[in-house]
C-alpha cells in the first residue's frame, strides 16, 4: 500500500487500466501492450514503471503459456531467444545513462516505419516470408534492448510474427513462450542491477493483479471471435497506434 498511497485518483484509475490492458495483450490482443508502457510511465517514469510492469507481465505470461501452449511454433521460439538475450544484455548496460524521451521517440519511428512496410506488405498482397538469418537477429536484438529499457519488445515480436504470416493461435502461443523466458530473464537485472523491483513494487503489483486477471478473460472472449485474417490487421493497427501514442507522448 505504500506505493498506491501516495497516488491521486486519477493516477490509481490509470494504473488499474494499466494492469487491465496488460492482461488483453497477453490473452492475444497483441500491439495493445505498448499503450499500458505509455500509462505506467505517465505515472512512475520510465524505468521505475519497468519495475511494477514487470512482474505483471511474468504472471500474464504464466497464464497465456497454459491457455495457449498447445500452439507454440518452437522453431521461431529458438530463432529469437538468443538473439532477445544478447539485446537484454546489451540493454542492461546502455540503459542506465540513456535519454528515456530520445529513445522512445526512435523506437516509435522505428516501429511506424516497419509498420508501414508490413501494411505494404498486405496491400500488395505479398505472401513471402524473411528467410534470411538477419532479419531473426536483427528483430530479437531490438525486441531484447527494448524490452530491457521500456518493455517494448511486443512491437519487434509483433513485427516477425506478421512477417512469419503465423495464424493467429501460433502467434499468440509462440510469443506466449518467447516472453515468458524472456521476462523471466530480465528480472535478477532488475531486482539486483536497477533495482527496481521491491518489496513495495510487488505489493503494488499484487494489488493490481485483479483487473489483470479481468483484463485476461475480458481478452480471450474478445480473440476468439476474431479470424486469422483479420487478426493480421488488428494487430498492424494496434501496433501502429501504440507506436504513435509513445512519439506524441
Amino acid at each position: 500500500m505504500e506505493i498506491l498511497a501516495n497516488l491521486s485518483a486519477l493516477q490509481l484509475v490509470l494504473i488499474f487500466t494499466g494492469a487491465f490492458v496488460v492482461g488483453l495483450a497477453k490473452a492475444g490482443l497483441k500491439g495493445i501492450d505498448m499503450l499500458n508502457v505509455t500509462i505506467m510511465a505517465l505515472v512512475f517514469g520510465g524505468k521505475a514503471s519497468t519495475g511494477i510492469v514487470l512482474p505483471l507481465l511474468c504472471a500474464a505470461d504464466i497464464a497465456a503459456v497454459v491457455y495457449y501452449n498447445r500452439h507454440a511454433q518452437w522453431k521461431h521460439f529458438y530463432k529469437l531467444i538468443p538473439w532477445m538475450a544478447a539485446g537484454i544484455l546489451i540493454g542492461v548496460y546502455a540503459g542506465k545513462d540513456m535519454n528515456e524521451v530520445v529513445f522512445r521517440k526512435i523506437m516509435a519511428m522505428i516501429i511506424v516505419l516497419t509498420v508501414l512496410i508490413i501494411l505494404a506488405m498486405e496491400f500488395r498482397k505479398s505472401t513471402n516470408v524473411p528467410s534470411s538469418p538477419l532479419f531473426a537477429a536483427s528483430t530479437g536484438i531490438a525486441a531484447g534492448f527494448t524490452t530491457m529499457l521500456g518493455n517494448l519488445a511486443g512491437a519487434f515480436a509483433n513485427l516477425y510474427f506478421l512477417a512469419m504470416r503465423m495464424p493467429k493461435n501460433d502467434f499468440i502461443g509462440t510469443a506466449a513462450w518467447v516472453f515468458l523466458v524472456i521476462n523471466l530473464f530480465k528480472l535478477p537485472f532488475q531486482v539486483f542491477f536497477w533495482k527496481n523491483i521491491t518489496a513495495a513494487s510487488l505489493q503494488t503489483d499484487l494489488w493490481l493483479l485483479p483487473a489483470l486477471a479481468l483484463g485476461f478473460w475480458s481478452g480471450l472472449k474478445i480473440v476468439k471471435h476474431i479470424k486469422d485474417q483479420q487478426y493480421r490487421k488488428v494487430v498492424i493497427l494496434l501496433t501502429l497506434a501504440g507506436a504513435l501514442v509513445i512519439f506524441l507522448k
